[in-house]
């Protein structure tokens, strides 16, 4: 029979994940204290959310939320990095992170909008822009053609007047008027 206390991890744990943009499991083992409370740190300043679970109740957590595809990840030491903005950031963070730890934490599995992400599809994650790089490459891209469009109207407008220029002086040059139609 489940404690109150267990009752009420798993009810938060389950909030998290409905709340999560982004959920990763990782294991943290060969970490020591002060350099996981530095990573805790780096993550919590980027409003992602760090916590050591255990395993069952987590798979419990995950299934009340409607999240699948980690069932098997939660094995041995999991931490649970969940961030309810933006979903590429604590990929971010825990690679950047594994690099100068020795590559610790590992990320077991990442689910992102329903998919999961295992192994090398996590560092091409952890690879992409951030979401304001992205917004801006697309403005960048949508705004190009309209670009080469109004450049080159003005071209042809720029022609046309140059052409219409050229007839106009031509006409001056010719004795000043166009003939008249005869009446007859």
């Amino acid at each position: 029979m489940p404690t109150a206390e267990k009752v009420a991890v798993v009810e938060e744990l389950t909030d998290v994940m409905r709340q999560s943009q982004g959920i990763y499991l990782t294991d943290f083992s060969g970490l020591d204290v002060t350099t996981f409370t530095e990573l805790r740190k780096r993550l919590h300043k980027e409003s992602v959310s760090c916590r050591v679970v255990k395993n069952r109740l987590a798979l419990r957590a995950a299934k009340e939320a409607g999240v699948e595809g980690l069932d098997e990840m939660f094995q041995g030491p999991t931490g649970l990095v969940c961030s309810e903005t933006d979903p590429l950031i604590p990929v971010r963070v825990i690679t950047e992170f594994a690099k100068g730890a020795e590559g610790r934490p590992k990320i077991k599995a990442g689910l992102v909008d329903g998919t999961v992400y295992v192994d090398e599809q996590l560092e091409r994650l952890a690879s992409l822009p951030s979401r304001e790089v992205l917004l801006t490459q697309l403005a960048v891209v949508l705004q190009s053609p309209i670009s080469g469009l109004v450049y080159s109207l003005n071209g042809l407008l720029q022609n046309l007047v140059v052409v219409l220029n050229a007839i106009a002086d031509k006409k001056g040059e010719a004795g000043g008027e166009a003939p008249a139609a005869d009446a007859s």
